[in-house]
């Protein structure tokens, strides 16, 4: 365990961003999930904001990565775009 009062606040911050960072892909993830059982072409091109303005703020605090997050929007919109 750190013994330095500034290493031991690293691991306080580290540990809250680690579980804020699991918290918004947890959710974001669970967005995705319904989004793509969605059968609906309208309720789903709304709700497609949304879930990309979500993975959007992913990339941006690096949670992952922004080529990840390019694949899966190109992915919903694909397959928003094939709905019937």
């Amino acid at each position: 365990m750190a013994n330095h009062k500034a290493t031991k606040k690293d691991v306080r911050q580290s540990e809250k961003r680690r579980e804020r960072n699991r918290y918004y892909g947890k959710t974001t993830r669970n967005a995705i999930r319904t989004l793509l059982a969605t059968t609906d072409k309208t309720a789903a091109q709304e709700s497609l904001g949304k879930v990309v303005s979500m993975i959007d703020k992913l990339a941006k605090r690096n949670v992952i990565h922004k080529n990840k997050a390019s694949n899966l929007k190109s992915g919903l919109v694909k397959r928003i775009n094939a709905l019937a």
